[in-house]
């Protein structure tokens, strides 16, 4: 079980790797204002990672659940969304949280939580034999075409543990 933000839920659709999350955590759950950002709003734009994360919605993996807002989160600078995940992952007392952006990570960090993201996933993925470390280049550079957002410095540490994942 693993509590989610939308941007790795958005990304993983959008790699068509949401699968990933069902395989290595059985349940997803996400606060009410994720779905708003990740489906509500996902559908009205147009977006198919949206019906993805909808449909996962109906089979009962990812779980939608109300979370109280801790007010001190706001001080970090996160968005809402951000501050009901990490809630969220208080509540249910999850150890982790896939959470991308570093001040939401920092705040997860602080609340005790340990940040996972994106990147987490592809790199478990290559680990497990779900990707080849090919596929795994493939997607990297296909989350950089989306606008995912890492510096120069993670894609290239992001390279590195693939390759060293990929030689064991």
């Amino acid at each position: 079980m693993i509590v989610s933000n939308s941007t790795p839920l958005i990304y993983l659709a959008k790699l068509n790797k949401l699968y990933l999350l069902r395989e290595f955590f059985a349940e997803v759950y996400i606060p009410r204002e994720v779905y708003r950002e990740v489906v509500v709003r996902g559908k009205e734009e147009g977006y198919a990672d949206a019906l993805l994360v909808e449909e996962a919605i109906k089979e009962g993996w990812i779980r939608v659940e109300n979370a109280p807002l801790m007010k001190n989160l706001e001080e970090y600078g996160i968005d809402r969304g951000e501050a009901e995940a990490i809630s969220l992952a208080l509540k249910l007392k999850s150890r982790e949280i896939l959470i991308d952006q570093s001040h939401a990570r920092f705040a997860a960090e602080v609340a005790g939580l340990i940040p996972r993201g994106t990147l987490f996933v592809l790199l478990k993925a290559l680990r497990m034999n779900f990707l080849t470390f090919e596929d795994y280049l493939e997607h990297l550079e296909a989350l950089v075409r989306a606008n995912f957002r890492m510096s120069d410095e993670v894609y290239i540490e992001a390279v590195k543990l693939g390759r060293e994942l990929a030689e064991k």
